[in-house]
């Protein structure tokens, strides 16, 4: 913690804190009432990679970082959906833009942000792949949820079906098979 300055600390864990505020884009613009935070997303997926120990030598402690840093950059840029007019390009170039912003916060720690940051964009790893699949399985699980808890008043069909075919990891395609 030595390079680390205390207030740019304090600081980096406000940005941070900004997540358990941002509702999740997707789910506000379908109306879901009192939709997640992205903060509650990510935590789900931290717990669900935190269950991974003993699949495929995957990392569980790589994967827990990745679930904890994919969505990050959404403190400063907001969760950016393809509904927003937004090209892929613009979010990217937005999401490094605001990462190296915290990576500045704190230190030596900042270089590694970063990279989890680009492994999970660039899917180089098994954990990297393996997270993504979380990330989709999440997605999957709040429309299920949401559905019943809606008495099924909430269409959210279009969130499994931008899902179809893209599971890759065969734990996470059971966890969806169950699911439904």
């Amino acid at each position: 913690m030595e390079d680390r300055q205390p207030k740019n600390i304090i600081e980096f864990l406000k940005l941070v804190g900004r997540l358990k505020h941002i509702k999740r884009t997707g789910w506000v613009l379908c109306g879901v009432d009192q939709p997640e935070s992205v903060a509650g997303h990510m935590y789900r997926m931290a717990m669900m990679a935190f269950l991974v120990q003993g699949y495929d030598n995957l990392n569980k402690t790589r994967c827990m970082e990745l679930a904890l840093v994919h969505d990050l950059a959404e403190c400063i840029v907001g969760d950016i959906t393809p509904h927003c007019g937004v090209s892929q390009e613009e979010k990217h170039k937005r999401e490094k833009a605001a990462m190296l912003e915290l990576a500045k916060l704190v230190g030596s720690s900042g270089s590694y942000l970063l990279q989890l940051y680009q492994e999970y964009e660039e899917q180089v790893s098994s954990e990297a792949q393996f997270v993504k699949d979380l990330d989709r399985f999440d997605m999957v699980m709040q429309a299920f949820e949401y559905e019943k808890s809606s008495k099924n008043s909430l269409d959210l069909q279009q969130f499994f079906d931008s899902t179809e075919g893209k599971f890759k990891h065969p734990l996470i395609t059971s966890l969806v098979t169950e699911l439904n």
